[in-house]
């Protein structure tokens, strides 16, 4: 069932539409890229907007965020007496048990595995993800533990994913099959999906996606402390504890990183928590305003992005009712309106797209494994054929506007993709390909001489480089 958070005026819960245009106008000048935000205040949304080409009814990747629901997982599980905080991890996981457990993997228990507080000194997910047979969860136990768990903060999104193998022990189901009668149904959240690892358990640490209302409504229920309307969804005392500082993880500076950490919930400046991801995916709450921000992104910058949320929104917010403002209200909302990441726009058209062979330029040897590459064009739409060893990708992009279809080549499953083209110089074809339901916009450039052709691109966010070596190739 289709749920909707209520929709209201700014300024009839107490904010004022210029200081939601004010942190717009602050994110655009810092050339910080936001795919969505919805505020909701009082339980009302009062601001709402998707840059184009991305919109509200697509998916986002949550990456780290994900470990929120995840927690909220085990709040439900405990609440029904399945498992508790204290219980220690290796009774999940007899045969797993390595033959020799240090007294430090004896002694780690679930709520250690919450608070990023294993023991462990170096995140345990590539070994994970590395292991030949898939048992993940094996290698985690296998790795070294060079502290004594509750001692020492690291993030370590393998401590998640074993929350995520300890749910499916516990409750004899996936974590997306359990969360959706006890939260997604109720919360109205609708085809979510969740990654898995080679066993078929859903990652936990990363791999949700869902839409921007539906973080809104998540970080609707905590700030409701676990009430949906009049329903209780989660007790409030494990709201309470998820969202409260269990353990330091900084000096409680400047950074919204060192300021304390939940069960996979960080603590914010201001009184305020939140939920987050990779490249800026945030579920941001605020207690003392009674306030919900949801951001979906595609930037290195997260701390800039909180901070222009302290400095714009968090003191717009008032007691009371605000003045009406009918002229500032409209300008917000055509401001929201207009959102939208435009196409690069050079040169529309070359005499290249009516001289290019129709032959298929052969490639070297590339991490990609690509084959070949053949380009033609049509009236609107340049059109990319990139030959694997057995697959075909196309590549639909409009003339310096959007042209919207799926494609494999981002992780090779069907994602949603945005792409366009223009032309820097008669001879350079310039490609960009955002790929709506994730972070991530690859730019490219095709260079083109005599019977040979250069392709060279880079990612806008990633966990390692951002640019690729360039991949050249010959007409066959």
């Amino acid at each position: 069932m289709t749920i909707r958070l209520p929709r209201s005026a700014p300024e009839s819960q107490g904010i004022s539409s210029n200081a939601v245009s004010r942190f717009l106008q602050a994110i655009a000048e810092n050339d910080i890229e936001l795919h969505s935000l919805m505020l909701v205040r009082h339980g009302q949304v009062v601001a709402e907007g998707w840059w184009a080409p991305y919109a509200a009814p697509l998916k986002h990747k949550m990456f780290s965020l994900s470990k929120s629901f995840t927690s909220s997982a085990v709040g439900f599980a405990v609440t029904e007496g399945l498992l508790s905080p204290d219980d220690k991890v290796l009774s999940f996981f007899p045969e797993d048990v390595p033959n020799d457990p240090s007294p430090h993997l004896e002694a780690m228990r679930v709520r250690h595995l919450l608070t990023m507080a294993t023991g462990h000194t170096a995140d345990t997910i590539d070994p994970m993800k590395m292991t030949p047979d898939g048992n993940w969860a094996a290698e985690f136990l296998r790795l070294p533990v060079d502290k004594a768990p509750g001692t020492h903060f690291l993030y370590n999104t393998g401590a998640t994913y074993m929350l995520s193998a300890i749910l499916r022990k516990a409750t004899g189901q996936n974590l997306l099959d359990y969360l959706r009668p006890r939260l997604l149904e109720p919360l109205g959240i609708e085809g979510a999906t969740w990654e898995t690892c080679p066993r078929g358990i859903a990652i936990g640490g990363y791999g949700l996606s869902i839409t921007t209302e539906d973080i809104a409504k998540f970080g609707q229920l905590y700030l409701n402390k676990g009430l949906w309307g009049e329903r209780r969804i989660l007790p409030e005392n494990w709201i309470e504890e998820a969202t409260s500082k269990q353990i330091a993880n900084g000096d409680e500076g400047e950074s919204d990183w060192a300021q304390g950490y939940g069960y996979q919930f960080w603590r914010c400046r201001h009184g305020v928590y939140r939920g987050d991801g990779a490249f800026g995916q945030f579920c941001i709450v605020m207690p003392q305003q009674d306030a919900v921000l949801a951001i979906t992104s595609g930037t290195n910058d997260m701390q800039g992005v909180l901070n222009r949320v302290w400095e714009h929104l968090l003191p717009a917010m008032r007691p009371g009712a605000a003045a009406e403002d009918p002229q500032a209200y409209a300008e917000l909302n055509a401001q929201l309106k207009g959102l939208k990441l435009e196409p690069p726009e050079r040169t529309p058209s070359s005499p290249r797209e009516r001289s290019l062979p129709a032959e298929t330029y052969r490639l070297e040897e590339n991490e990609r494994t690509w084959k070949a590459l053949a380009i033609r064009f049509e009236k609107d739409e340049a059109v990319l054929t990139f030959q694997e060893e057995s697959e075909i990708h196309e590549l639909r992009c409009g003339r310096e506007s959007w042209a919207e279809g799926t494609s494999k080549l981002l992780e090779g499953t069907d994602s949603r993709l945005a792409a366009a083209f223009t032309w820097e110089n008669p001879d350079r074809l310039l490609l960009t390909l955002r790929f709506i339901e994730t972070p991530f916009c690859i730019t490219a450039a095709v260079d083109f001489e005599d019977d040979e052709v250069r392709f060279s691109y880079r990612i806008n966010v990633g966990f390692g480089g951002q640019e690729a070596p360039p991949i050249r190739g010959r007409l066959r």
